[in-house]
Order: structure tokens, then C-alpha cells, then sequence
């Protein structure tokens, strides 16, 4: 009874882990994003998301006017790290995609959110997406990597035939 007791305490035991995990930072991303959302939406106001990606800190601020507000919320009031053995890899935001420096993702009073791509990694170099869509608001995760659609190409044989008509005298 003691040696199946100690095997499945070998088999559990290692799945339990204290330190945070690739889906558990990205869940609360997830959930950053749609607190961010809700505020611009509550208080009529656009939020701006601020991403360090070399710290890997990010923070809010509320746009009033031509000025930046911390928001009212205790939780804003410094601003979040990710755990240490996680990282922004890029971001993808305003069509420019950044592997250093700062991102900022604007959250607006009808809902929508800047389009954006971000991906993290863990010290073991797992990767999660989140992708955000801009309209509608949904957000995606994924465990591989979400590159951006590349722009339509139009072959030049098929240019002629999408050329209209000149006006004829």
C-alpha cells in the first residue's frame, strides 16, 4: 500500500508547480485586457495599455484630455511584472512589430482595442500567442506562434484585368 501510495505521489507531486506558468500569466493578460476594455467602456474614456518589453512591466493610464491619469482602481496604482522566467518575445501593434522597447495598445469607449500580437516565453522557450482582434474585441490564444496575414499580392498578369476601363471620347 505504501509503494502505490509513493508512486502516485511521484506521478502528481512534479505536475504541481508553485511557480507560475506560460498559461497562467497568459490567462491574466487576458484578463488585463478585458479589465482595460470594460474601464475605457465605464468610464467613456481611452485607456492606453503601456508594454515594457525589456522589464516586462506594463500599466495603464486613462487618457482625459490632453493628459494621463493613473486609474482610480487599486490595483492600477503600480505597475505589473511578469513572473521571472517570462517574457515578452515581440509584439505585434499599429502594423509595427517589436522585439525591445515600449508598445502602447489603446482601448476605446465604443470597446474596440488596437489590434495587437504578442507572444511570450518561458525560460524552456515555450511560446504562447495571445492575438487581439480590433472590432470585435476577441482575444486568441495559442501555443505556437500567430504571425500577421501578409498583404494580398496581386500578380502582374492579373493587374490588366483589374484595371478599369478608360473613359472613351
Amino acid at each position: 500500500m505504501l509503494f502505490l501510495l509513493v508512486g502516485l505521489l511521484g506521478i502528481i507531486l512534479p505536475r504541481i508547480s508553485l511557480e507560475e506558468n506560460l498559461g497562467s500569466v497568459g490567462r491574466r493578460m487576458v484578463g488585463t485586457i478585458r479589465s482595460l476594455q470594460s474601464l475605457a467602456m465605464s468610464t467613456q474614456k481611452t485607456v492606453r495599455l503601456y508594454i515594457d518589453i525589456d522589464r516586462g512591466v506594463y500599466w495603464p493610464m486613462i487618457l482625459d484630455g490632453n493628459q494621463e491619469k493613473v486609474p482610480i482602481d487599486a490595483a492600477w496604482t503600480t505597475p505589473l511584472n511578469l513572473p521571472a522566467a517570462i517574457r515578452f518575445s515581440d509584439i505585434l501593434a499599429a502594423q509595427e512589430k517589436k522585439a525591445s522597447g515600449r508598445v502602447d495598445l489603446s482601448f476605446y469607449p465604443t470597446g474596440r482595442i488596437d489590434p495587437a500580437t504578442m507572444h511570450l516565453v518561458d525560460a524552456r522557450n515555450n511560446i504562447l500567442a495571445i492575438a487581439i482582434e480590433p472590432v470585435t474585441g476577441a482575444i486568441r490564444m495559442s501555443d505556437e506562434r500567430i504571425e500577421p496575414p501578409r498583404p494580398l499580392v496581386i500578380l502582374e498578369r492579373v493587374r490588366p484585368l483589374l484595371k478599369t476601363a478608360a473613359a472613351s471620347p
